[in-house]
């Protein structure tokens, strides 16, 4: 008899503890708690610097220390110090600060939880129209902050290691990044191939927010902008790398979408393609349903695994590489390498 071996609700119970584990992190977020603990310093130091109680500043630093984001040391009263994913990905003045992407996915999360039990009980009206306005508006201001934090943190880096395995890219001349929000993949891609220029595709208002980067990274003879709606307005053609990433979802008629990006490649250019799909079983599908099932009662485009696969074979693309469970800002996403015929 194993007397540690965990109660079959224990995952059940482990869904309420991680409201605790996520304010605990919210709340030294919000404090700006790892700027002040790159060097060790003690629970009551800490009190007295954000004006806290200092009994349960050593409790919530231990439950900190308990999620791998804090080291602590032997002696007692211990002293605390960041862990190196708190120190390269928390503290507010890193390079790859992620802090406000985090809380804003966080509050997107529990927001839709409140609203899960209407959602479920009545669906989402047909006749609810889309506040276009809103929707630009919102992306826009993500694309500056939290969308720029996560391809900073996460997205450049797994762009730079797919393109790395695609044989085509390193002569490639022209890149699209569609729907690129704030840019940095298409800058990150155009600094890593000295061959390589090309454009960014957003929304209007969104590509303010690229022609910004490119300018600060010293790239407008490489790069530029072109604004407007996927759904209706040209995207340019000739195109040998297209990269496309969690954009697929939210367009109106994927068919016609994917039609459209096949033509905008020359013959023999390449398609990459980052979504997430759902995988058929329960143990992968529980990384991946709990973000994209807001998106999914909204009508959005969430493929079963494979689904977007056969959709680029329907479009016309072909040779077709997968690498599914791809590690990604939030949960994992299938990535599709698909290629237009040379002939």
């Amino acid at each position: 008899m194993n007397l540690s071996t965990p109660h079959a609700l224990q995952p059940f119970w482990d869904l309420t503890l991680s409201a605790v584990r996520a304010d605990a992190l919210r709340i030294a977020l919000e404090w700006k708690l790892f700027d002040l603990l790159q060097v060790p310093t003690s629970a009551h130091l800490i009190a007295r610097q954000l004006e806290l109680d200092p009994a349960n500043t050593g409790f919530w630093l231990e439950a900190l220390w308990s999620m791998d984001l804090l080291q602590r040391d032997e002696r007692q009263p211990p002293l605390y110090r960041n862990t190196p994913v708190a120190s390269d990905y928390l503290r507010s003045d890193a390079t790859d600060y992620c802090g406000d992407a985090w809380t804003f996915r966080l509050r997107g999360m529990r927001r839709f939880g409140n609203q899960l039990g209407e959602q479920v009980r009545a669906g989402q009206p047909d006749s609810q129209p889309t506040d276009m306005t809103t929707t630009i508006d919102n992306w826009t201001a993500a694309a500056r902050l939290q969308i720029a934090q996560e391809q900073r943190a996460v997205t450049v880096d797994v762009a730079l290691r797919l393109t790395a395995l695609i044989p085509e890219f390193s002569q490639a001349r022209r890149l699209l990044d569609l729907g690129g929000g704030p840019g940095l993949v298409a800058i990150a891609l155009v600094r890593d191939n000295p061959l390589l220029s090309g454009e960014v595709f957003d929304f209007e208002k969104t590509v303010e927010v690229a022609a910004a980067n490119i300018q600060r990274a010293g790239l407008e003879q490489r790069l530029s902008v072109r604004g407007g709606n996927l759904a209706s307005d040209p995207i340019g053609d000739g195109y040998d790398v297209i990269w496309c990433s969690s954009v697929l979802h939210f367009v109106p008629d994927l068919p016609a979408t994917l039609a459209k990006i096949h033509a905008a490649l020359r013959p023999g250019g390449v398609l990459i393609s980052a979504h997430a799909e759902i995988p058929a079983d329960p143990e992968h599908a529980q990384r991946v349903m709990p973000y994209y099932l807001s998106m999914q009662m909204l009508g959005r485009h969430v493929t079963e695994a494979g689904g977007l696969s056969d959709a680029l074979q329907q479009a016309g693309f072909s040779h077709i590489d997968s690498y599914p469970e791809v590690a990604f800002a939030v949960a994992p996403v299938s990535v599709l390498v698909a290629r237009r015929s040379a002939s």
